[in-house]
């Protein structure tokens, strides 16, 4: 988990998450990007990957967007400022990008989206915008500053003619140097304007999904009676930061708030995947199964339980797994470590690798 230094995870859950903004020094000391810039720019060549080229400064008010895959040549055309690329959902394709979510498991997993990285020269920014979900960036090389505001975040405040959402009246109220192993957490409609300061300069984003009212609605096949664009889920207070795969109690009754939904309505929801994360497992075939070998959960696949009683009932990519012939304990140790030795456990772990959702840990 990441240090949080002068407060407790527990003070950061009541006081900061889904409330303010807080910038977090060294909270992986000694850290080092999993992924160098020349290395992102590779992945931007592939098909399988969402990437993004952004170039423009708040100085000119002149911006353009071009969507990737790119090309070799697109970098070399480029100018030596000013710009920054995106790339999106890297945790589905670098086991070491997919082990740093551990660090935040102190949020429930399954409220977890992606990991986006950027690279951006001197100058480089996407301007200042706000989003409705929860973010920690992590500074992986380089230097950024960070100028946050919680004024003038409303749908109508964007710049017109211009293909992103970019504030067009932006004050900022709050100021910080990054480096890397430093995070700042941004939660949702607090407005953010990162600028690199050298060309070094690459940012990971572990976002966490915003659920709005209409997905709400929409995932049980019902009409939002209200329409009311802008009403989100809000997460409880986290208490339980050892179990991230469970959905207590609290989360439900806070989803209750918006319309009435079932335990398993709302577990089906929340781990239902997206159309990348189901093309991946389409494609992924395991290899034979062996004996005594440890296995983890794909990458791509999204997994919760509640408890009936003392019983784990387990919801994985939108539907409910049946775990009720298995020890408890160890159903539960798997939802919440993604991983399970086939020796101690092995007719579910058998029943996992059937179903192609697990694979040999190297």
């Amino acid at each position: 988990m990441i240090r949080f230094g002068a407060i407790s995870v527990e003070e950061f859950l009541e006081d900061y998450w889904q409330k303010k903004p807080l910038l977090i020094k060294q909270a992986l000391p000694n850290f080092i990007s999993p992924i160098s810039s020349d290395e992102l720019a590779g992945l931007s060549l592939e098909e399988e990957f969402e990437s993004r080229l952004v170039q423009g400064s708040t100085a000119q008010q002149q911006w353009s967007l071009t969507n990737g895959p790119f090309t070799k040549t697109t970098f070399t055309q480029l100018p030596e400022q000013d710009w920054t690329l995106l790339v999106q959902g890297v945790d589905r394709f670098i086991d070491e990008v997919h082990d740093l979510i551990k660090q935040f498991d102190f949020i429930p997993r399954w409220r977890f989206d992606d990991v986006m990285i950027s690279y951006a020269t001197k100058g480089g920014s996407v301007g200042p915008h706000f989003d409705y979900y929860d973010v920690f960036l992590l500074q992986g090389s380089g230097r950024r500053r960070w100028e946050l505001s919680t004024q003038f975040c409303t749908l109508d405040n964007y710049l017109k003619d211009v293909p992103l959402r970019i504030m067009h009246t932006f004050t900022p109220e709050q100021f910080f140097e990054v480096e890397p192993g430093d995070v700042l957490y941004i939660p949702p409609k607090v407005a953010h304007h990162g600028v690199s300061l050298d060309d070094e300069c690459t940012t990971l984003s572990f976002g966490y999904r915003a659920y709005s009212a209409q997905e709400l609605f929409e995932s049980l096949d019902m009409q939002n009676p209200d329409q009311e664009q802008n009403i989100y889920y809000q997460d409880p207070i986290w208490i339980n930061t050892s179990s991230p795969a469970l959905i207590p109690d609290l989360a439900i009754e806070q989803a209750n708030q918006i319309l009435k939904i079932s335990s398993d309505e709302f577990a089906a929801f929340v781990t239902k995947l997206d159309i990348l994360d189901e093309q991946l497992l389409q494609h992924f075939e395991a290899e034979t199964f062996r004996e005594k070998m440890q296995y983890k959960l794909h990458p791509s696949c999204k997994i919760a339980y509640f408890l009936v009683d003392t019983t784990p009932k387990v919801f994985i990519n939108g539907e409910y797994f049946d775990t009720q012939e298995f020890d408890p304990q160890a159903v539960m140790q798997f939802c919440n470590k993604r991983t399970i030795n086939a020796k101690d456990h092995q007719q579910l772990t058998i029943n996992l690798f059937k179903q192609n959702l697990i694979y040999i840990i190297d």
